[in-house]
Formats: C-alpha cells, sequence, structure tokens
C-alpha cells in the first residue's frame, strides 16, 4: 500500500519534508560536550535492523520526505552501515527522494567516502571543533586529527561537497574560529557554528561552555565582512556571505535565537523512537507498529498522529542555578 500523496502537516501548518535517522548510539568520539566518558549504550538487540531502517526510511519518503539524513553517534560505525545507504540510494534513482546526506565525524570517511558518491550522496556535514591535534585529542577524548582530515581529503577526492560543523565553545576554540572560517573557506567548505546544546548529563558544566553565537558574530565583525543571505540548505542555520574569503559561513542558534517556525523535521531513533522536537522529550514508538504488520498502514497512522503532537517549538535553556539537561536523552541517541 503506497501512502504517496499524503503529505505531513503538523498543528501549525508546517509540511514535514525532512527525516533525521539516528542509525547507531554508537560513536568511536567521546566529545566532551556530548558525553559521559563512560557511556553506556543501547544493547544490539533494541536497535532496528538495517532492513526495517529501510522501510521506516521508506514510508516517510512515501509520505513526502524530500531531504533525508543519516547521523547517529557516528553513522559510518554502524555495521554493514553501506547495505543501508546502497538500499535507501534507489529512492534518489526514482526522484521520491531529492537528497540522502549524512553528518559524520570524518574518522571512517576515507574508507566510505567514494562508496558514498556512488551511491548518490552529494554532500556531507563534518563534525570538527578544532583544527589543533592536541585540542583535538582533548575535546573528543579518543580522537585523531589525522584520520579525520585524511577523510576530508578522501570525501573531496570523491566529489563530496563538505560543510563544516564546529560547536563553539567559550575558552576552547572561540579565538580559533576565525582561523578555521580561513581554511574551510580557502577549501570551498561551508562552516557553520553551533551553540552547545543542553542534552544529556555530561561530565562538564555547561554553562562554562555556553558562547552566545551573537557574541561570536559580533565578534568575528571586527574582521570579517559578513552580510545576510537567504541561503538555505533545508536544515536550522542563517547564512551570511562572508566578503573577505567568498565563502558563506552559517549559525544555528537554538537559545539565542531558536529556529523554530520554520521547522520541518523530524527525528527517528535507531531504535524506532521518533522525536518531533529536538528539544522536547515527546516521542512515538514507531517499532511497535512497524513489527506488528508486514503492512505499512498502521505504521503510516501512528506517523500521522505523532506529526498531530509536533510542538510548536523547544524548551532548551543553559541554566546555572539547576545545572541540568534540558533535554534527559544524550545527542548522540536522537541524532545531530
Amino acid at each position: 500500500m503506497s501512502f504517496a500523496g499524503s503529505s505531513m502537516i503538523d498543528p501549525f501548518g508546517r509540511s514535514i519534508s525532512y527525516l533525521r535517522v539516528s542509525v547507531t548510539d554508537r560513536c568511536d568520539f567521546r566529545c566532551t560536550y556530548c558525553m559521559a566518558e563512560d557511556m553506556a549504550f543501547l544493547p544490539k538487540k533494541d536497535l532496528l535492523s538495517l532492513e526495517e531502517l529501510d522501510r521506516l526510511c521508506t514510508v516517510f519518503i512515501e509520505k513526502g520526505v524530500k531531504k533525508l539524513r543519516l547521523t547517529g553517534g557516528e553513522p559510518l560505525v554502524r555495521k554493514n552501515i553501506m547495505h543501508l545507504v546502497r538500499q535507501l540510494s534507489r529512492h534518489l534513482d526514482n526522484c521520491a527522494l531529492e537528497e540522502l546526506t549524512l553528518t559524520t565525524n570524518g574518522s571512517q570517511l576515507a574508507r566510505f567516502a567514494q562508496e558514498l558518491a556512488d551511491c548518490g550522496v552529494k554532500r556531507i556535514n563534518v563534525s570538527l571543533d578544532t583544527l589543533d591535534p592536541d585540542k583535538f585529542r582533548t575535546i573528543t577524548r579518543w580522537g585523531d586529527l589525522s584520520k579525520v582530515m585524511a577523510g576530508i581529503e578522501a570525501a573531496e577526492a570523491a566529489g563530496l561537497k563538505i560543510k563544516i560543523n564546529a560547536v563553539a565553545l567559550k575558552g576552547f576554540n572561540d579565538t580559533e574560529l576565525p582561523a578555521m572560517l580561513r581554511w574551510a573557506h580557502g577549501r570551498g567548505m561551508d562552516l557553520t557554528v553551533i551553540e552547545t546544546m543542553p542534552m544529556g548529563e555530561i561530565d562538564a558544566d555547561r554553562t562554562d561552555q555556553y558562547l552566545p553565537l551573537s557574541q561570536l558574530r559580533a565578534d568575528l565583525e571586527r574582521r570579517f565582512t559578513l552580510t545576510d543571505i537567504p541561503y538555505k540548505t533545508g536544515g536550522p542555520a542563517r547564512y551570511v556571505e562572508v566578503a573577505e574569503t567568498g565563502g558563506r559561513m552559517g549559525f544555528i542558534t537554538p537559545l539565542t535565537h531558536n529556529f523554530c517556525e520554520s521547522c520541518n523535521r523530524v527525528r527517528l531513533t535507531c531504535t524506532g523512537m521518533l522525536y518531533m522536537c529536538l528539544g522536547q522529550n515527546d516521542d512515538a514508538d514507531l517499532r511497535a507498529p512497524l513489527r506488528a504488520s508486514e503492512g505499512n498502514e498502521l505504521l503510516s497512522n501512528a506517523i500521522d498522529e505523532a506529526i498531530g503532537r509536533k510542538p510548536k517549538g523547544h524548551d532548551f535553556v543553559i541554566d546555572r542555578r539547576t545545572r541540568r539537561p534540558a533535554v534527559a536523552r544524550h545527542m548522540s541517541v536522537t541524532g545531530g
């Protein structure tokens, strides 16, 4: 049974056309603002199979999703992940899906970049917060910057368009961001900076890390000429053009200026939980209807019910008084 054309409209008239899928909560890094060092990951038996993820994504595509992003954790550490990418690429071939992409830490890109390109992936996001090898090891706890750089080079060689995502962290990389901007633009890559989000218990105090991007932009404007532009990739970033480099820079500001009014996204976890908002705890279990029937009618109805509960906006706040995260689950569970 096909549900093509039954587009998903939330209670605020927003058309849901963008699905982010966390294929695993596991990661080969332990970034200090994202995870605790000693993380307890989901039991493998709780994860949806690659075939189930494909079926779920296909129903969303039939219901109007045009952009699909694979995330994690680190998506490329999921065993046989390229099987899922190859399966999903059929929706690009028949034009049901406009874009298939992923967010990665870059550690596995040297292995997979060419195959991603062969499957129709045109662009990727690489999360990278510093170009200093020692600081990189500190922020990721386990990461090797040289492997990430080799992955970026492999992605460039495969013809993939790359956007660098950097979380702005006060006292860590704030003074380095101008150099990162010049480096990224010098290689033809966009750079997007992101405010740290209060998700999951970590070892650090996020109030010490939090850098408002309004402050960062003001600092950057002492060195660069930034002009707002209407460029969009389907995500929440607001973009500027940098006159001195000729490149684009994005700002994702969930705290200083939320982006909820135009939100067209929902997020699916590797266990089949659908989150209608990154910054809310409301969810919908899609694994049960997925496994209850070989047909997709129950699943489609569950998706419709969930979209009907999509909230107007999130509840993110950085609060020194409580030090509790606004959302208890870690970013790696829901997907970035």
